[in-house]
């Protein structure tokens, strides 16, 4: 058979079937329990966030896919994936046309460090690429210096990687070029607390959102025993400025 001729045998189904396990994985968010605590805490799940905001059936997502997979002895077939923790896409509010990023707290705790950080630039370069209004659901760290970043590259990205490995130069951007509207729905720290003030009108949740640099264990480690919401409650993070409104 000519190098050049199609095998009629060959196929993709192998490609196909685990890029439709990826998307099933990754509906799943955090697994039942992860997502039963979420409630528990009163909060809801990213994919309720965004369903409730947007108009119904609006929103179109992207990059369900991305994550971290693991697979068999041969290569070929997946035993395992971690969905980026992070869901972003396009939608409707009114009719209207929006970006809207949310954070996953129920993987790995919304702290999108390592090889996954990547997702949340995604929205930043689509809206400002494409002049979007853009929504952030924030409940996470971001992953500015994590102790996993630190054991899987040696280093933290901060300091001196608020320029680029930050992704806060995006955030910057789009404030000059697009609306930007941020939401902190739990504990925010670090890069999420930066891009939480990043925006043109940021929203907290009274009794339930804490935005600080680091959380009580790393104060606590100073001498000052503080609770999530005496250290960045919003009755303090309103009234510094923070925070426009809760």
């Amino acid at each position: 058979m000519d190098q050049m001729t199609p095998n009629p045998s060959a196929s993709w189904q192998t490609e196909l079937d685990e890029l439709a396990e990826r998307k099933r994985i990754a509906r799943q968010m955090g697994g039942p329990e992860r997502i039963a605590r979420q409630h528990a805490g009163g909060r809801l799940t990213v994919r309720e966030r965004i369903d409730q905001c947007l108009d119904a059936e609006s929103f179109f997502e992207i990059g369900s896919i991305a994550g971290k997979a693991t697979y068999d002895e041969t290569g070929s077939v997946m035993t395992d994936f971690m969905p980026a923790n992070g869901v972003f896409g396009r939608g409707t509010i009114d009719g209207r046309p929006v970006v809207i990023y949310g954070d996953d707290f129920t993987v790995r705790g919304g702290s999108a460090d390592a090889s996954i950080k990547g997702k949340y630039f995604m929205p930043e370069k689509m809206a400002g690429e494409y002049r979007l209004p853009l929504i952030r659901m924030i409940e996470g760290s971001g992953g500015g210096g994590s102790v996993k970043t630190i054991e899987t590259r040696g280093h933290a990205n901060l300091p001196g990687g608020i320029g680029q490995s930050s992704g806060l130069w995006l955030c910057a951007q789009n404030m000059g070029r697009v609306p930007v509207v941020a939401m902190g729905l739990g504990s925010v720290a670090g890069l999420g607390a930066a891009r939480l003030a990043a925006s043109h009108y940021s929203i907290m949740v009274r009794d339930t959102s804490a935005v600080f640099v680091a959380g009580p264990p790393v104060v606590e480690r100073l001498g000052e025993m503080r609770t999530k919401q005496a250290l960045g409650g919003h009755h303090v993070q309103v009234a510094a400025g923070t925070v426009d409104d809760a």
